[in-house]
């Protein structure tokens, strides 16, 4: 059964409303979520049945609910939909929305016309696509997500750059992503040991999403739920999820997989804070805290360079005077330097840069 009107959004935390996302939709509260992952019907129009090389027939989707009319009257399914998610996301909320060549670019044209504000395609590349048995194309081998804001002018939205740097084992990380379909162990099977859905998206792609675009405690919308790959991520990280799925049967598997699901302790949920959300250091607290004294000399890494520092917390080298960043700067002959990672002291018999002061500054007043 559906919810009913306006409900307290905190009582359907972490609940599978099942009904029609359209109507169920219409009745969650403005602007009470922090991010919706949408996976929409794909309206493959598919011609008859796939066979292999062998003449096995492919399991692929043949679900009604895949199926529209016309292309008209799937653009007016999207937009309907659209309509209602940008009424409920918060407005430091984003959509992520993921579809192949049948409808990925009908949707981008909705959400533009619809006044999104789209922030990055992401190419999922997969490492092992389903080969074109066919031979008359080439293997589709990615689908498409676009990550949208509400509007252009939102200023706020979560990005979690450095934690997806450090994902990337400290690269930062490319709109291309090189992820396997979802298969082995992590695909669920009906008692026939047929798939359970057709379009099961790898644990690996939501880990990415949630982990980009939301914080801890927030709250993700995914009205398309299927078999809850959405809300076993989020409860493994520590997010808040809703689910909306129109099938029972897909609505108890996915009950069924989050209860065994635990969410991960605090420590390991923690992730690499953004920096421009670290508080402000200014380069004269490390002199005030005595981690430096007026009058130290700090070096280039190579240790072509020096400068004193000045009880000011500005440094002097060869006349001229400035901060950390416009001294290393003039010393390299370039517009613009970090002097937190420039510079660095000498501290038993080694080189250390002075950010490191910096973060126990940071860590001292918490």
């Amino acid at each position: 059964m559906g919810i009913r009107n306006k409900p307290d959004i905190k009582a359907i935390h972490n609940k599978l409303i099942v009904g029609n996302c359209l109507q169920e939709l219409e009745k969650l509260p403005a602007k009470s979520v922090d991010m919706v992952f949408a996976d929409p019907p794909y309206n493959l129009q598919l011609e008859g049945e796939l066979r292999r090389p062998n003449n096995s027939r492919v399991d692929g989707v043949e679900d009604e609910w895949d199926k529209f009319d016309t292309f008209a009257s799937y653009d007016e399914f999207t937009n309907s939909w659209l309509k209602s998610v940008r009424r409920i996301l918060k407005d430091s909320g984003t959509l992520w929305v993921i579809g192949s060549y049948h409808n990925i670019f009908r949707v981008g044209a909705s959400l533009q016309d619809l006044e999104y504000w789209i922030l990055n395609d992401i190419v999922w590349r997969k490492s092992n696509p389903m080969p074109n048995f066919r031979g008359r194309r080439f293997t589709n081998a990615h689908e498409t997500l676009i990550w949208a804001a509400k509007s252009a002018d939102q200023k706020k939205y979560t990005f979690n750059y450095e934690a997806m740097k450090a994902l990337n084992e400290d690269l930062q990380m490319r709109s291309d992503w090189v992820l396997p379909i979802c298969n082995g162990g992590e695909r669920l099977k009906n008692q026939s040991g047929a798939k359970a859905h057709p379009t099961q998206k790898p644990e690996a792609l939501l880990h990415r999403i949630l982990l980009a675009s939301t914080q801890r405690g927030d709250v993700v919308l995914d009205p398309f739920f299927g078999t809850g790959t959405t809300g076993a991520v989020a409860t493994r990280l520590g997010r808040n999820w809703i689910g909306i799925e129109q099938d029972e049967t897909y609505a108890k598997i996915a009950r069924d997989r989050i209860s065994k699901v635990r969410t991960l302790d605090e420590e390991a949920l923690e992730t690499t804070p953004n920096k421009r959300s670290l508080p402000r250091i200014p380069f004269g607290t490390l002199l005030e805290r005595g981690l430096l004294e007026p009058g130290s000399i700090l070096y280039d890494p190579a240790k072509r360079h020096t400068a004193k520092v000045r009880a000011d917390g500005t440094l002097i080298c060869s006349n001229t005077k400035g901060s950390i960043h416009q001294i290393g700067a003039h010393v390299q002959g370039i517009e613009a330097c970090n002097g937190w990672t420039y510079w660095h002291f000498m501290a038993e018999g080694k080189l250390k840069s002075i950010d490191l002061l910096r973060q126990q500054v940071r860590a001292e007043t918490g």
